[in-house]
């Protein structure tokens, strides 16, 4: 997959590349175990520094989309990711709404406002 900045948005590049790395998981264009570029070659290929880079793969390493695997690389996390992370926040979202008497159809509206506000 090919990383590109958007030199003129408001979204700092670090983000731009967090999207860009969650679309490629979303979109099966990378999938479990697939080598992201080094961190220097990424930031070389980019044009940022290199303290830019690891912040995206430390954000997305904390978030379990990734994993650092020492002098092998950085990979797609087989653990933990977006589906399996999705599904986990969806569950403890419906078991919150349940344990507070909220009905499903008004728990929805919650979650859409909520999706919306983002």
């Amino acid at each position: 997959m090919d990383f590109t900045l958007d030199n003129d948005s408001s979204e700092p590049p670090y983000e731009q590349l967090r999207r860009q790395v969650l679309a490629g998981v979303n979109s099966g264009d990378m999938v479990v175990g697939h080598k992201l570029p080094t961190v220097r070659a990424l930031a070389d290929q980019l044009g940022l520094a290199v303290n830019t880079v690891a912040k995206t793969y430390r954000e997305l390493e904390k978030s379990g989309i990734i994993e650092t695997r020492g002098r092998r690389g950085t990979f797609i996390a087989a653990s933990g990711g977006i589906d399996v992370k999705g599904r986990r926040a969806a569950d403890r979202f419906a078991a919150t709404m349940h344990d507070l008497g909220v009905d499903d159809a008004t728990a929805l509206k919650m979650a859409e406002a909520a999706l919306r506000s983002r």
